[in-house]
C-alpha cells in the first residue's frame, strides 16, 4: 500500500510540474522571455516587432535590467519605424 502511494504521489508531482511548465510557457514569461524573443525578433530583421516587443518591456517591466537593455536597444534601432538608428562611433 505505501509503495502504491509514493507512486500515485510521484504521478502527481509530474502532473502538477507539467501543469506549471505549460502555463509559464504561455502566459508570456516575462521580462526574460520578451527580451529573448525581441532579440530574435531584431536578428530576423523584423524591426516593428521588435520595437513593440522592446517597448512593452519598457511598460511592462520599468526599472529592471531587461528595461534597460530595452531602452539601449531601441536607441541602436530607432524608436519607431521611420525613426534611424542612432550612428555608431
Amino acid at each position: 500500500m505505501k509503495r502504491r502511494r509514493k507512486i500515485a504521489l510521484a504521478h502527481a508531482l509530474a502532473a502538477g510540474a507539467i501543469v506549471v511548465t505549460v502555463l509559464s510557457a504561455c502566459s508570456g514569461g516575462g521580462a526574460e522571455q520578451l527580451l529573448e524573443t525581441a532579440r530574435f525578433e531584431e536578428l530576423q530583421r523584423n524591426l516593428p516587432h521588435a520595437r513593440k516587443l522592446y517597448q512593452q518591456i519598457l511598460e511592462r517591466y520599468a526599472g529592471t535590467p531587461q528595461a534597460e537593455e530595452a531602452r539601449a536597444r531601441l536607441a541602436a534601432i530607432g524608436a519607431s519605424e521611420g525613426t534611424p538608428a542612432a550612428a555608431g562611433p
